[in-house]
């Protein structure tokens, strides 16, 4: 198998992990395992069309990195303001405490926000559950983008 396959691959297994570990890219490390695969057959493979889906797949998993956390808190009916502080405190909490502290710090800043905006224990566990349980079906969605897009770019190489 030829070198830049192989570093294309890597790439793209690089993508997969980097969905879960902070501060790494993981989906434009894929799309770029893809492009550098293509540039090296000669803008042959993937065809143009896979090429297009390929890179979709992967600014659609851009966008559900950076707004899945949101749109899920949003959709549990959290304020704006909820929304800004739990983002802020699980952003710093990720490079303090890494991912379970990220997880838990975010359900405990939602909760007390919304517990301090409305006084309703039970409306703010919601919104903080429903929070907590997005960010990690948001990550889910991106590993399996982020694993498609790695299948797809296997089977160009291979077969």
């Amino acid at each position: 198998m030829d070198p830049v396959a192989l570093l294309a691959i890597g790439l793209a297994v690089v993508g997969v992990i980097g969905v879960v570990v902070p501060l790494v890219p993981g989906a434009l490390v894929s799309v770029a395992g893809v492009l550098l695969y293509w540039w090296s057959t000669g803008y042959s493979e993937p065809s143009l069309l896979v090429l297009a889906a390929l890179v979709l797949v992967g600014l659609v998993t851009v966008i559900i990195d950076y707004f899945g956390g949101v749109i899920a808190a949003r959709a549990g009916g959290a304020s704006s303001l909820t929304t800004a502080v739990g983002a802020l405190v699980g952003f710093v909490l990720l490079f303090v405490t890494g991912p379970l502290g990220f997880l838990l710090g975010l359900a405990a800043t939602v909760f007390a926000v919304e517990f301090y905006r409305n006084d309703n224990p039970e409306a703010s566990a919601r919104i903080a559950l429903y929070t907590t349980v997005g960010v990690l079906a948001s990550t889910v969605v991106q590993i399996l983008l982020t694993g498609s897009i790695l299948v797809v770019l296997v089977g160009t190489v291979v077969f």
